[in-house]
């Protein structure tokens, strides 16, 4: 083996024989009155890698301890070897983990893994995908107005509160309030006038 078999980034260790299963879909379509029939390629299904390898008592539990947290972890993981040159395998999955042990080799334990090809990651989705780009560009043109405007209104300065009318007034309502004050004086002095005293 010249590339070391890497299972994500943990190197396979002590690996006898490496095995690759690479099949195609056929489906067979009899047709009558014809002599054989149609074959139609319903593609390829997922390649198997399997992997048989031996350890010896001091590898074992760094061995056993990384491979289970990979298996029951479940997640694709990249695999690369000699043995999927050519191939578009890049993911794959731990089908099956095997491991024996036996009284013959006390000291020994082989094992026997199966990985599936999976296929890699989708990308994360876009949430704006599936909208039109003209629409998009409405909505850009759109927040632009917006903006305009607000810059328009910063631009013209302080704007009066119209719930409250006397503010617009100024000091004007002041002076009619002095001069309804002094209705009374006038009105007593008409009175004295007409003599109604």
């Amino acid at each position: 083996m010249t590339t070391k078999p890497l299972l994500g980034d943990w190197e396979v260790p002590r690996i006898q024989k490496l095995r690759s299963d690479e099949q195609r879909r056929i489906a067979e379509l009899p047709v009558p009155g014809r002599a054989g029939s149609l074959l139609q390629d319903l593609n390829g299904v997922p390649a198997a890698i399997e992997i048989h390898g031996s350890l010896f008592a001091d590898e074992r539990s760094d061995f056993l301890g990384s491979v289970r947290e990979k298996f029951h972890a479940g997640d694709p993981l990249t695999f690369t070897a000699d043995i999927t040159e050519a191939t578009d395998i890049q993911y794959v999955m731990i089908e099956s983990l095997v491991v024996e042990e036996s009284s013959r080799f006390p000291d020994q334990i082989d094992y026997f893994m199966k990985l599936r090809e999976s296929p890699p990651p989708p990308p994360p989705p876009d949430p704006l995908g599936g909208i039109d780009d003209d629409l998009l560009g409405l909505a850009d043109d759109f927040i632009d107005g917006v903006t305009d405007v607000l810059d328009a209104i910063d631009a013209l300065g302080d704007i009066p509160d119209f719930s409250d009318p006397s503010a617009l007034l100024g000091g004007a309502l002041d002076d009619v309030t002095g001069a309804i004050g002094q209705l009374d004086e006038i009105g007593g002095l008409i009175d004295s006038l007409f003599g109604s005293e």
